[in-house]
């Protein structure tokens, strides 16, 4: 594998919508290489290298496979690198236990609380 620019090689891993938006995303500091935070979206990514990324809100451990000349299907671009993303941690709500209650459930949990709405 030859050395990618890191904006264009999100975009094609369809990590990024937009090259643009992998810029903005690289240049706020939002990306990370082996570690290191990279700063211009010029530096080159290589097989091996470990990408960090939190975009659209979202985090992204990936290790680089593969670069692409251009932009594929989603199927392509899945092949371009190995997902080490950590599961997400479970939501634990306190207050809710088990289904959403039914209208007649909610009226009968008004009753115990004493509510009058």
């Amino acid at each position: 594998m030859q050395a990618q620019r890191l904006d264009k090689w999100l975009w094609c891993a369809r990590l990024a919508r937009t090259r643009c938006g992998a810029q903005r995303a690289i240049e706020a500091g939002k990306v990370r290489i082996n570690g290191a935070r990279a700063i211009k979206a010029s530096r080159s990514v290589q097989a091996g290298d470990v990408v960090t990324a939190t975009l659209l809100g979202k985090l992204y451990v990936v290790r680089v496979l593969a670069s692409a000349e251009r932009r594929g299907p989603a199927s392509a671009a899945s092949k371009l690198y190995d997902d080490l993303t950590p599961p997400p941690a479970p939501r634990l709500d306190p207050e809710r236990s088990g289904p959403r209650p039914t209208k007649r459930d909610r009226r009968r949990l008004d009753e115990l609380r004493g509510s009058d709405f």
